[in-house]
């Protein structure tokens, strides 16, 4: 519930509705082709702006999409991607599964040395998780690997 907002009372005061409580987590499969990518881009922002105190829409909907193609990208077959969203009491974390045991190139935070040519047409989105997010890695999981990252909510 809103801050300050009060649910609809009947004449005897109790309340006649409450707004639902909003889930701590999505899971959505999604294809393995380029369609993945703004249908991510809508869930993270739709879940995030229906939330008070959630982290940076733009820079989650960023990151998220550079997750996905990734995935679609360096993965191979059929198999759908999976997108986890979960709320944390201090922001967020957004997971893309994927088939593909290989782990993604380096995600851990490095020197002005690492960074990609500029030339190039690829290289930039695992910069981006690394300087836009609170932190990311991978895992292994049953059917492949998850790819995440978090963000935290905007302090007032």
């Amino acid at each position: 519930m809103k801050a300050g907002r009060q649910p609809a009372c009947s004449s005897n005061g109790t309340a006649l509705h409450e707004p639902p409580i909003p889930p701590a987590s999505w899971r959505i499969s999604l294809p393995r082709t380029p369609a993945a990518v703004p249908m991510a881009r809508a869930l993270i922002r739709t879940v995030l702006q229906e939330i008070e105190e959630s982290a940076d829409c733009d820079t989650a909907e960023l990151l998220t999409a550079e997750l996905v193609a990734n995935a679609v990208e360096h993965t191979n077959g059929d198999a759908p991607i999976e997108l986890v969203v979960e709320l944390l009491p201090s922001g967020c974390q957004v997971e893309v599964h994927d088939s593909d045991p290989k782990p993604p190139g380096d995600l851990g935070r490095t020197g002005p040395d690492d960074q990609p040519d500029p030339w190039q047409e690829h290289g930039r989105g695992l910069l981006l998780i690394r300087t836009l997010s609170q932190s990311c890695g991978h895992r292994a999981t049953e059917s492949g690997k998850a790819v995440w990252f978090t963000l935290s909510a905007p302090r007032h």
